[in-house]
């Protein structure tokens, strides 16, 4: 795969990650519906809004920058984070008694998975960028 085609492809998981972000802002109701959540009131509503929202932001904002940067461990960071997500939805069932978000944590996975792949090819592609010069 080509340079610019790896890009594209590594930058993908980061356009629903931005456009969560962008729905904190402008449809919370709805954003929050769709993570299965009543959008909260008062002080929970700003700490739900913001929370979440700089979560999505700054998972956005990392992929896009590691892939312009083509530095896969910021990639990677994301991906710890969305992995870590899963794990805490997983004991958030198992322990609290949760309902088990099986869509989210399987959406959350195939993140991690796409965001690791992706940035073992944007590695390579450093490195044979590297050994050109």
């Amino acid at each position: 795969m080509n340079k610019t085609a790896t890009k594209i492809v590594a930058a993908v998981p980061g356009l629903p990650l931005l456009a969560n972000a962008v729905m904190f802002v402008f449809a919370p109701q709805q954003v929050t519906s769709d993570l299965g959540m009543p959008l909260l009131e008062g002080l929970g509503r700003s700490t739900q809004l913001g929370d979440l929202g700089a979560f999505f932001t700054f998972s956005a904002l990392l992929i896009f920058y590691g892939v312009y940067k083509s530095e896969g461990k910021l990639l990677r960071i994301v991906a710890l984070l969305l992995g870590l997500t899963a794990l805490f939805r997983l004991i958030a069932w198992a322990v609290n008694g949760a309902e088990l978000a099986t869509m989210l944590i399987l959406a959350e996975t195939i993140l991690v998975v796409w965001l690791v792949v992706a940035a073992n090819f944007i590695d390579r592609l450093w490195v044979s960028q590297g050994e050109s010069q």
